[in-house]
């Protein structure tokens, strides 16, 4: 289901064309540092967004359900865009995100080390903001002010 703010109608569409690209006002965009692992990289994006659906409920779509009514959660309305970059841009992205204000999460080195919650959430608060030893952030916001975020990053391969 799309929403007025979720598409942008191309010359001569018409209502209900499903070949119209959906473009959204928002994007929802990972940016992962360029040395980790694979099995990093999968694990550090799947906690980054679990957050961004709690601060932002907007993000959240509709249930999903099979042609043999087998309901299934409701995930994000739009894509998730992975980057990655250095840890120097990792750094100033975050330094952004900040400064604007846009939802965020980080995952940090530190969190390798723990096996829960309780302690991931003590791993960052030892930790001062300029001191994180960043790995991962997802941010949720205006696209314009997520590409400017995203400066120095690539798509992830």
């Amino acid at each position: 289901m799309r929403t007025e703010d979720e598409t942008e109608a191309g010359a001569g569409a018409g209502a209900g064309d499903e070949n119209v690209p959906v473009r959204f006002d928002t994007k929802i965009a990972v940016l992962l540092r360029d040395d980790l692992e694979s099995w990093q990289r999968l694990n550090v994006t799947a906690f980054l967004v679990s957050g961004l659906g709690t601060a932002s409920p907007e993000v959240i779509g509709e249930p999903y359900t099979d042609a043999d009514d087998t309901a299934y959660l409701p995930m994000f309305r739009q894509p998730v865009l992975v980057f990655e970059g250095t840890k120097e841009t990792l750094t100033a992205a975050h330094g952004r995100a900040l400064s604007r204000s846009l939802p965020r999460a980080v995952f940090t080195s530190d969190l390798f080390s723990t096996g829960n919650d309780q302690d991931n959430r003590a791993a960052v608060r030892a930790v001062r903001r300029d001191q994180l030893d960043l790995v991962g952030m997802a941010v949720y916001g205006p696209r314009n002010a997520v590409d400017k975020l995203l400066k120095g990053a690539r798509m992830h391969p």
